[in-house]
């Protein structure tokens, strides 16, 4: 039997019409149909396009008649004919999946309606533990902070003159040539001599300078503006349209490009260019720039895959239901 799925929402007259032209086709071209409320199921894709109607693998769109529906169901019922003719085992494997719910199916399905909301959680928790880890060293929870500055060396620099501290005399100590108008440097401030990187690396801070935190000013940016974008999106209903990927170019790779390039070239043993330090505002603002537009571009085209994965499997659900509510 043919399964034909309408997409639908109250109110809509023409969805009305669809279902009863299909009805009064019922004896001619018998079928199983699943009514999907668009609204209910979060399926916003179909807003502007509604009646939509598939019919097997065709799909038709608004506007169309009872002529049309008709030929393709008559297209769908030879296809299906000749499918089970042809005793395709990949075809009878995918009906018999077709017929019972899986524990990934209900996994896929909630992910697909709330990945925003994972999406979110890690990218705050991984912030979080950053900014935790100076917290925790400042009370006196040196293991657990340690673990944290361990395990974020692994992922980022930590170098002491590019990170926030807190808990001291200044937010920041960063090195004499970035020529900030701050009453410390960071070679005044600790003594360390500002090309020892490792020492840069390992040293978090006391109680005088304060703390720093576990991921330098760049990526505390860069996860700040990716949380904030998802924030952004998720109240707007997941339909913020995607940043074109030139767009993504201008705003996220060319501002932190131009600044950390000129910044290794400029102090690269060869004297191309004058020497320079990046600022924490500059590193801030390229930051962040390269974060919001990363998920500004991405986070749409995730929705795109997650609306498909949503539908077949909305589709399917219901599909399932009306079986074990027939028998």
């Amino acid at each position: 039997m043919l399964t034909v799925t309408l997409y639908t929402r109250d109110g809509c007259k023409l969805c009305q019409k669809v279902e009863d032209d299909l009805k009064s086709l019922q004896e001619e071209y018998p079928h199983r149909l699943i009514l999907i409320d668009i609204e209910k199921e979060n399926l916003t894709e179909f807003i502007e396009k509604i009646p939509v109607l598939e019919i097997g693998p065709y799909k038709i769109k608004a506007p169309f008649d009872k002529k049309s529906i008709k030929v393709t169901m008559g297209a769908a019922r030879d296809r299906l004919f000749q499918l089970e003719k042809a005793n395709i085992e990949s075809h009878r494997k995918k009906v018999e999946r077709g017929k019972k719910i899986s524990f990934g199916d209900r996994l896929f399905r909630w992910l697909s309606n709330r990945y925003m909301l994972v999406f979110n959680a890690f990218v705050f928790l991984y912030l979080g533990l950053a900014v935790l880890a100076p917290v925790l060293q400042s009370t006196g929870y040196t293991g657990p902070a340690k673990v944290v500055y361990v395990v974020y060396g692994r992922l980022c620099h930590q170098l002491a003159f590019r990170s926030w501290f807190i808990y001291g005399e200044q937010n920041a100590y960063p090195r004499e040539i970035a020529n900030v108008n701050l009453p410390m440097t960071f070679e005044e401030a600790t003594g360390i001599h500002p090309d020892d990187i490792d020492a840069a690396h390992q040293f978090v801070g006391n109680d005088k300078l304060g703390y720093k935190m576990a991921l330098c000013q760049r990526d505390i940016a860069i996860y700040g503006a990716i949380l904030a974008f998802g924030i952004l999106f998720s109240i707007s209903g997941k339909r913020i349209p995607g940043l074109p990927i030139w767009g993504w170019f201008i705003l996220g790779i060319i501002p932190i490009g131009l600044d950390g390039i000129s910044q290794i070239i400029s102090q690269l043993p060869w004297d191309i260019v004058p020497v320079r330090e990046s600022t924490p505002l500059l590193r801030t603002i390229t930051g962040g720039l390269f974060g919001f537009a990363t998920a500004w571009f991405g986070y749409p085209i995730v929705e795109e895959t997650m609306a498909d994965t949503r539908k077949i499997l909305t589709v399917k659900f219901k599909a399932v239901q009306i079986e074990q509510n027939s028998k």
